[in-house]
C-alpha cells in the first residue's frame, strides 16, 4: 500500500488553476463581491474583538472599584458589541455558505459536463486508476469548495486577528506577547510531527468507505439476480472483507488521533493559564488593573488562535490535502482520458459511406491481431452481417467503429453522430420517460405520438406504453418493468425513429431471438436505414445482402449475396 499522498507540484497547480477558473467564470463577478462582503466584515468582526477586549477590561475593573455607575455603563455597551459581533457573525456565515454553494454549483455542472463528453467516463472505469470517480464529483467537490474558502478565510482572519491584537499584547507584557509566538511555533511543529500520517490515513478511509458504498448500491441494482443464483455467500464475503478493510484502516486513525488528543488538549488547556501566570504578578505589584488579566486573557487566546493554524485546525487541513489529492486524480484521469488518442486508428466522423481503410485491429495487451487489412467500404443501402469464428475480431470492430477500441492502427469513415447509431448486444435505457428513451435529446417535440405508437407496435411491443404509465412518466425501473428483450426493441424503436443513415447491431440474437432479429432488420431495412449487424452465424443472412466473415486468426472473406448496388472491396 503507498504511504504518500500525491501531492505534487502538478496539483497544486491543478488547485491554482481550479481558484482561478472560477474567479474568471460567468458568474465570478458574484464571486468577488461576495468575497469582498466577507472581507468587510472580516474586519468588522475583528475590530468589534478588540473594542469587546477594552470593553471587557473596563467591564471588570468597575466591578473591582465597586463602582455601580461604571458598571452599568460598561454592561450596557458591553451588551452592544455583542449585539453587533452577533449581526456581523451571522451575517458573515451566511454570505459565507452562499458562496460556497455559488462555487460548488459551478465546479460540479463543470466537472459534469467534462466526465459526460466524448465518453470520458467510459474511459476513466476502462483506465481504473481513478476509484469511485461518482464519490469525487458529488462529495468532494462539495468539501473542496467549502473547505478552500473556509481555509482562506481563516487564514485572512488570523492575518487581521493577529494585526489587531499584537499591539494590544505588546502594550501588556512584550513577554506575554514573545510567549505566545514561540508557544505556538513550538505547538504547530509537534502537531504535523504527531499528526502527519493522518492525511494518508484519511485519503486512504475516503476510498475505502466508497468501495463499501458502492458494492452495497451494486448488491441493490442487482437484488434479483443475487435472489435467483443465490450469491449473497460471495458478496457478504466481499461486503465483510470491506468492512475489515475500512474498520482496520479507522482503528489507525482513531490512534493518531489518541496521540494528537494528548497533545493538543494539553496545549488548549495551557493556553488558559500562560497570560494570568504573566499577568497577575504586575497586578499584584500594583503596576496594572485588575481588568488588565481579564484583557490579557483574552487578547493571548485570539493571538495565540490566530499563529496556532495548524494546531486548531489540522483535522480539516488533513482532510482538505486528502481531497485536493482526490480531486486532482479526477482531474488527471480526465486530461488522460481528452488525450487517449494515441492509437494508429483514426477516425474520421465526418464521411457519407461507412469505411474501413487497412484496419488493423489488436488485442489491448498481448497485441495478438484480431482482424488483419480490412479494407472495405459499405454504402448506404447495402446491409452487411458480420459473422464467422472469429468473436474477438467481430466485438472489436464494432467497437472500433463506436470509437471504443485502439489498439491497432488504420483509418474509420463512418458519417456524423447523428447519421449513424448502435445497438450493444445488452440493452440500456435511462432513468426518464418512455418518451426520452425513444428519441433523441432535442428531438422530442418533433416525433408525435402517433408516430411512436406505431413504430412500438410493429416491433410488438404496443403494451409497454400502458405498463409504464404511458409516454410522459418519469420511471427508473426499467429493469423491473421490462424484460431484456422489451428493452432491445426500444433501443431498435429509438434508431428507426431516430432515421440515421447506418445502424450498427452487435449479436442482436442473444436477446431477440433469430425471429424477432430478422424483424427489427426488416424494419430498419423499410425506414431506409443500412444495418451492418455482428452475429456468431450465418442464421441472419437472409436479412443481408453481404457477408463478411472473420477467421479466429484475423484474416477476413467478402461474400455478396445480392448483386444489385454492391458494396465494393476497397484496394
Amino acid at each position: 500500500m503507498k504511504s504518500r499522498l500525491p501531492l505534487d507540484r502538478l496539483t497544486w497547480s491543478r488547485w491554482r488553476t481550479a481558484v482561478r477558473a472560477f474567479a474568471t467564470c460567468e458568474v465570478g463577478g458574484r464571486a468577488k463581491a461576495l468575497f469582498a462582503a466577507l472581507f468587510a466584515l472580516l474586519l468588522a468582526i475583528n475590530g468589534l474583538n478588540v473594542v469587546n477586549s477594552y470593553v471587557g477590561r473596563d467591564f471588570m475593573t468597575a466591578i473591582e472599584e465597586r463602582n455601580m455607575r461604571g458598571f452599568v455603563t460598561k454592561a450596557l455597551l458591553y451588551i452592544g458589541v455583542f449585539a453587533a459581533s452577533t449581526v456581523a457573525a451571522v451575517v458573515y456565515r451566511f454570505t459565507e455558505e452562499r458562496l460556497g454553494l455559488l462555487w460548488r454549483e459551478w465546479l460540479t455542472r463543470r466537472l459534469v459536463a467534462l466526465y459526460l463528453d466524448n465518453g470520458t467516463y467510459y474511459w476513466i472505469r476502462e483506465n481504473a486508476e481513478v476509484p469511485n470517480p461518482d464519490q469525487r464529483i458529488a462529495d468532494d467537490v462539495r468539501t473542496f469548495t467549502a473547505s478552500t474558502l473556509s481555509l482562506a478565510l481563516v487564514m485572512l482572519n488570523n492575518t487581521f486577528t493577529i494585526i489587531a491584537f499584537s499591539g494590544v499584547m505588546w502594550s501588556i507584557s512584550a513577554r506575554l506577547f514573545v510567549t505566545a509566538v514561540l508557544y505556538a511555533a513550538l505547538g504547530s511543529a509537534l502537531t504535523v510531527l504527531f499528526g502527519r500520517p493522518l492525511i494518508w490515513l484519511n485519503y486512504s478511509q475516503a476510498d475505502r468507505e466508497a468501495s463499501f458504498r458502492a458494492d452495497l448500491v451494486h448488491l441493490r441494482e442487482h437484488a434479483e439476480s443475487v435472489v435467483v443464483l443465490r450469491r449473497e455467500g460471495q458478496l457478504g464475503e466481499r461486503l465483510q472483507r470491506r468492512i475489515g478493510d475500512l474498520v482496520d484502516n479507522m482503528k489507525q486513525i482513531i490512534a493518531v488521533n489518541l496521540n494528537l488528543g494528548f497533545f493538543t488538549t494539553g496545549y488548549n488547556y495551557l493556553i488558559q493559564i500562560i497570560p494570568i501566570l504573566i499577568v497577575a504578578p504586575l497586578f499584584i505589584r500594583g503596576k496594572i488593573s485588575f481588568g488588565v488579566i481579564s484583557q490579557s486573557s483574552m487578547a493571548f487566546a485570539y493571538l495565540l488562535g490566530a499563529f496556532s493554524l495548524i494546531i486548531t485546525q489540522f483535522q480539516q487541513i488533513s482532510s482538505y490535502a486528502v481531497n485536493v489529492a482526490r480531486l486532482s486524480a479526477l482531474a488527471e484521469g480526465v486530461e488522460q482520458a481528452a488525450g487517449r488518442g494515441v492509437s494508429g486508428i483514426e477516425i474520421d466522423a465526418t464521411g457519407t459511406d461507412l469505411v474501413w481503410d487497412h484496419l488493423t485491429l489488436r488485442s489491448p495487451h498481448e497485441g495478438r491481431v484480431l482482424v488483419h487489412d480490412l479494407s472495405l467500404s459499405v454504402s448506404a443501402g447495402r446491409r452487411v452481417l458480420v459473422t464467422g469464428p472469429g468473436e474477438e475480431g467481430r466485438l472489436a470492430l464494432f467497437r472500433a467503429t463506436a470509437g471504443l477500441w485502439h489498439a491497432g492502427e488504420g483509418r474509420i469513415v463512418h458519417p456524423p453522430p447523428e447519421a449513424i447509431s448502435f445497438i450493444a448486444e445488452r440493452p440500456y435505457l435511462p432513468p426518464g420517460t418512455l418518451r426520452q428513451s425513444l428519441t433523441r435529446t432535442g428531438q422530442q417535440a418533433q416525433v408525435d405520438d402517433a408516430r411512436i405508437l406505431e413504430v412500438l407496435g410493429k416491433l410488438g411491443i404496443g403494451s409497454v406504453v400502458a405498463r409504464a404509465d404511458g409516454l410522459d412518466a418519469e420511471r427508473d425501473d426499467w429493469d423491473d418493468l421490462l424484460s431484456l428483450g422489451e428493452q432491445q426493441q426500444l433501443a431498435v424503436a429509438r434508431v428507426v425513429l431516430g432515421a440515421p443513415r447506418y445502424a450498427l447491431l452487435d449479436r442482436p440474437t442473444t436477446l431477440l431471438g433469430a425471429d424477432d432479429a430478422a424483424g427489427a432488420l426488416a424494419l430498419l431495412a423499410a425506414h431506409g436505414i443500412t444495418s451492418v449487424t455482428f452475429a456468431p452465424d450465418a442464421q441472419l443472412a437472409a436479412q443481408h445482402d453481404a457477408l463478411l466473415d472473420v477467421a479466429p486468426d484475423g484474416t477476413w472473406a467478402w461474400q455478396p449475396t445480392r448483386e444489385e448496388n454492391p458494396a465494393h472491396e476497397r484496394s
